[in-house]
């Protein structure tokens, strides 16, 4: 009854929604983008080209591990149990976390799970491992040092106690801070405590040298408290590291010093700050002054220290975040760059102090301005030796707000992320301030590849799974807008093979003319490959795609008309050879943009929040509408015996949702263009758009429709089929030759929704029961019927008919979506929900589904074929010296004891060879006869030792065989040696005797 009744009001004479039922309401996780929480730790694998990703536990979601290899490989990792990435770290084919429940864990990068988990008695506080051996160290609070084996997964006999506290028995408790490997030497190893720095050798088991930063009684350091000057004090430590040839030893303090060390007699070579030098001898100091007079600026934290190095060992550099006085408003990061070490043997002790005070060149890598880096990622180009820093060609730093930055190294010239750095990074890179969707046609996307000038990749490990290819759907193209003014365009895809997966950028702070701009609204046309964006600030910029005459070069941007189109075609960026171009620039003056669409025929319409509505023809340009509310919005004449003569002024009024349409109005026997505007307030009004006399077009007022609250978006469909009556570029063509399109208009409001013939045609209406609806669209279940699709404040996706507006069914989407950003939420036509689930997490689901579930560990992650290259080892020199050097195989003995269990491969090995006896035993073969049946009380521990031993003893079998071979081949070229030297005497003798008349 609610169909023939409501139907007959909208003038629509069938049920559209014919077939659709609530069984057909299954809900799919298609994909995730970006990362659920904030992130912690970074790690890159310059071997197999991996990103490794840790997030905290927060309100958002859980901590997880990301790893992010080339175009849109990802693998995700869930921790054991809720907490937060504290530690990551790759380790060969393994990826090695600590977390904040002080569980230590091991993933594999080939099997793409969980291996094992372990929990150690301390807290751990760091951790240490080398791509070329099977353990890593893990530092506690107590100072003790534990080796876990990684290949036989558990922790290894090896211990090393707490050796500042066998020095300095008498000092506080000291918790471990770092640990490092000497980079030529892995028998010595670096311990820094929160004391001072340690050096252990593996090959002597004892402490070889204890460095303690002492500072006098008027030595400044790198205190900014002038009144800690005066007493004596030892600075906690936070960094030690070593030189990339090991000459040297770095610690950084907790007063911001950093003192370079000689390890071999323990003495202080330099100790300075990022501007003083020699801070720990008497003497004066500088103070950065504080914003009020009589204060002092404190200085924040040494967060990351590293000791880069080029091809050349060598030829070194230090890279330091933080350190810098707080009062700055741009706290980039500092690199000393310091050339060529000087040779240590040959120097003198003012030359080796000289270098580090007077560094060859000291530049400042800038960061965006009130942001300061707090971690950084070296991206070496090849070696994963060097602590990571060998010849690195790019960092990746961590901001205190979560968000990333790219900088070349060491130029400090920002990279831009787009095609360098996985898609999900780039939502962090920086935060994204709006989304929104647009289906495009498919060959229309293959066509839309960016050509931009960029530098090497280095993300370029794993490989896509393969998924299926469909060639007939529209692809889901989204649009985010930065917080640096920058949009960038990207398929999400329908859990389907991403024929073009290279995302566009376009830099619309260049295309205005000034930094600072916030996108609020976007809108991209694929048929016409533009796009359009609304500004906080109240302009309106258009992008099309196009090739840039002006390639590689700069032009200042000049003034912007007010109320005016400015042409800004030369303010393309000088990168970009072919891609998406700025076209003109519309500025308002009237407050921020609302609502913004952009046609697939040419025109462009944006709502501002002053009040106003532009129409723009992008044929000229030309603006050729500019109108305000009041001008077509009538002021409410229902009147209430409530109200007074006092009542002031009416609400402020202005667009919230904008869309065009072809379709013939209410009286009309002819189609044309139509542009519909909603209000905040529930008016709707539309417009025509006609061709007028002087080759332009020209827009008029055609009616209104009053609904109860805020309009979320408006829905124009055949009243006849249900298709979309959108102002397409075929509907367009058409309109030539008489085409007559029967539609109506579908409005979703906040409470309620209207069905009605435009444009003031009454039609009819429902009122949401019992939750506001807070996004919505007409959706198409395959060829069965179509459906209005939207979300509610209750957490549900609900499905209603047309014309009856009757509730098919409901899915709950709270779990995958924030209920808090569904009026940010983008519904297609397909049935799928673009949606937030986090501040820098983005989710794509699909109700009309199979109950699919999210599966992140599908992608392929390591590449067997490439090797870890050898580790450096000590020089000739030092080998001359009688330098001992110990190999990693050497290490495992040392680690692991003459006693190490054997491996679970040599386990697995046993296994199938006792398999492979079984099965010559049950055939009959020569096997059975040569061994022993075994115990049947025997246990599996008893088992995989005795084949452990049968296969050793069997390997002693084979080598005393190939000893007996070589002793009887030794034997039979011994009695060949002795006949042919015989022949050789017998020949010399007979014609000596024959010589002679013998």
């Amino acid at each position: 009854m609610a169909h023939l009744l409501r139907g007959k009001q909208a003038g629509i004479s069938n049920d559209l929604s014919t077939g659709l039922g609530p069984d057909l309401l299954v809900l799919d996780h298609v994909q995730s983008f970006g990362l659920n929480s904030q992130i912690s730790q970074l790690t890159y694998d310059p071997v197999q080209a991996l990103l490794a990703v840790g997030t905290n536990d927060s309100k958002y979601g859980p901590g997880q591990i990301y790893v992010f290899g080339q175009k849109r490989v990802a693998v995700v990792f869930p921790l054991p149990h809720r907490a937060s990435v504290k530690i990551l770290q790759f380790c060969a084919d393994k990826l090695l976390c600590v977390d904040s429940k002080n569980d230590f864990q091991v993933f594999s990068l080939v099997s793409k799970r969980l291996l094992n988990a372990h929990a150690l008695p301390a807290k751990i506080t760091a951790l240490h491992s080398d791509p070329t051996l099977d353990y890593a160290l893990l530092g506690t609070q107590t100072g003790d040092i534990y080796a876990y084996d990684l290949d036989r997964e558990h922790l290894a006999p090896f211990k090393i106690p707490n050796l500042w506290r066998q020095q300095f028995p008498r000092s506080r408790p000291s918790s471990i801070v770092t640990l490092t490997f000497h980079p030529r030497d892995i028998g010595t190893l670096l311990i820094g405590y929160d004391s001072g720095a340690v050096i252990y050798s593996f090959k002597q088991n004892k402490a070889i040298k204890h460095f303690q930063y002492l500072l006098p009684k008027g030595a400044p350091g790198g205190d900014s408290d002038p009144g800690t000057v005066f007493r004596e004090r030892s600075p906690p430590l936070t960094q030690a590291l070593w030189h990339p040839t090991g000459t040297f030893i770095l610690t950084g303090h907790e007063d911001t010093s950093i003192v370079i060390w000689d390890p071999k007699d323990g003495r202080i070579v330099q100790a300075r700050t990022l501007q003083d030098t020699n801070v720990d001898k008497p003497g004066p100091g500088s103070f950065s002054p504080g914003t009020a007079d009589g204060t002092f600026a404190i200085k924040t934290p040494l967060f990351r220290i590293a000791w880069c190095a080029n091809q050349d060992p060598d030829d070194t550099g230090i890279l330091i975040a933080g350190g810098a006085p707080s009062t700055l408003p741009t706290k980039g990061l500092t690199f000393f760059e310091l050339g060529r070490t000087p040779t240590y043997n040959t120097s003198s002790w003012n030359i080796l102090a000289e270098h580090f005070e007077n560094p060859k060149r000291q530049r400042i890598l800038p960061t965006p301005p009130n942001t300061e880096v707090i971690d950084f990622c070296l991206i070496p180009r090849s070696s994963p030796h060097f602590a990571g820093a060998q010849d690195p060609l790019a960092i990746i730093g961590l901001l205190a707000s979560g968000e990333l930055i790219t900088l070349s190294f060491p130029s400090g010239i920002p990279i831009c992320p787009t095609n360098q750095l996985h898609l999900s990074m780039t939502l962090v890179h920086p935060f994204i301030n709006f989304a929104n969707l647009a289906p495009v046609e498919r060959t229309r996307w293959l066509g839309l590849t960016e050509k931009r000038q960029h530098g090497p990749l280095f993300l370029t490990g794993g490989h896509e799974a393969n998924y299926p290819l469909k060639r007939f759907e529209n692809r889901n193209v989204v649009q985010t807008s930065h917080a640096d003014g920058t949009i960038r365009l990207w398929d999400a895809g329908h859990a389907d093979e991403i024929e073009n997966d290279a995302l566009i950028q376009m830099d619309v702070a260049r295309a205005v003319g000034h930094e600072g701009v916030e996108v609020c609204k976007t809108s991209f046309s694929g048929a016409a490959a533009e796009l359009s964006a609304g500004l906080k600030t109240g302009e309106v910029v258009v992008f099309r795609w196009g090739t840039n005459k002006h390639s590689g070069q700069e032009y200042p941007p000049g003034p912007n008309e007010p109320q005016k189109l400015t042409n800004i075609a030369d303010r393309a960026e000088a990168a970009v050879k072919e891609g998406m171009l700025p076209l003109t620039l519309f500025t308002s003056q009237n407050g921020p943009v609302t609502a913004l669409k952009h046609s697939d025929v040419g025109f462009v319409a944006a709502g501002f929040e002053g009040g106003s509505l532009a129409v723009i023809d992008l044929r000229g340009p030309a603006v050729i509408a500019n109108l305000q509310t009041t001008d077509f919005i009538k002021a409410d004449k229902r009147g209430s015996f409530r109200r007074s003569s006092t009542q002031p002024a009416s609400k402020p009024e202005w667009p919230t949702s904008i869309e065009f349409s072809v379709m013939s109005l209410d009286g009309d026997d002819y189609s044309s263009i139509l542009l519909h505007v909603g209000t905040n307030l529930g008016h709707i009004a539309t417009f025509k758009i006609l061709p007028d006399s002087n080759g332009r077009y020209s827009v008029s007022f055609a009616g209104m429709v009053s609904c109860d609250d805020r309009v979320v978006n408006i829905c124009p469909i055949h009243a006849d089929t249900g298709h979309p009556a959108y102002a397409s570029q075929s509907a367009v063509s058409g309109l030539r030759t008489g085409l007559q399109i029967n539609g109506v208009l579908l409005a979703i409001t906040a409470s309620g929704v209207r069905l009605y013939k435009p444009a003031s045609h009454k039609g009819a209406q429902k009122t949401w029961d019992e939750f506001l609806c807070d996004s919505a669209a007409i959706v198409r279940y395959e060829d069965l019927g179509y459906a209005l699709l939207g979300l509610y404040g209750d957490g549900r996706a609900r499905v209603h008919s047309i014309p009856a507006l009757k509730e098919i069914g409901s899915v709950k989407v709270d779990h995958v979506l924030d209920v808090r950003r569904f009026s940010e939420a983008v519904i297609t036509s397909t049935g799928d929900i673009f949606g937030w689930n986090g501040p820098a997490e983005m989710v794509l689901i699909n109700i009309f589904g199979t109950g699919l579930k999210l599966d992140q560990t599908r992608d392929t992650l390591i590449n067997p074929d490439l090797l870890i290259p050898p580790r450096p080892t000590i020089s000739n020199l030092q080998w001359i010296a009688g330098t001992q050097l110990v190999s990693p195989a050497d290490m495992d003995l040392l680690i692991g004891g003459p006693d190490r269990p054997p491996s679970k491969k040599m386990i697995a090995q046993a296994r199938a060879d006792e398999e492979a006896r079984r099965r010559d035993a049950r055939q009959g073969g020569p096997a059975s006869s040569s061994r022993s049946p075994p115990p049947s009380d025997e246990t599996w521990g008893s088992w995989a030792q005795r084949n452990f031993n049968e296969r050793t003893e069997r390997l002693n079998i084979v080598g005393d065989s190939m000893d007996n071979l070589s002793q009887n081949s030794a034997g039979w070229a011994d009695d060949v040696n002795k006949f042919v030297n015989k022949q050789k005497r017998g020949l010399v003798m007979g014609a000596m005797k024959s010589k002679f008349g013998f």
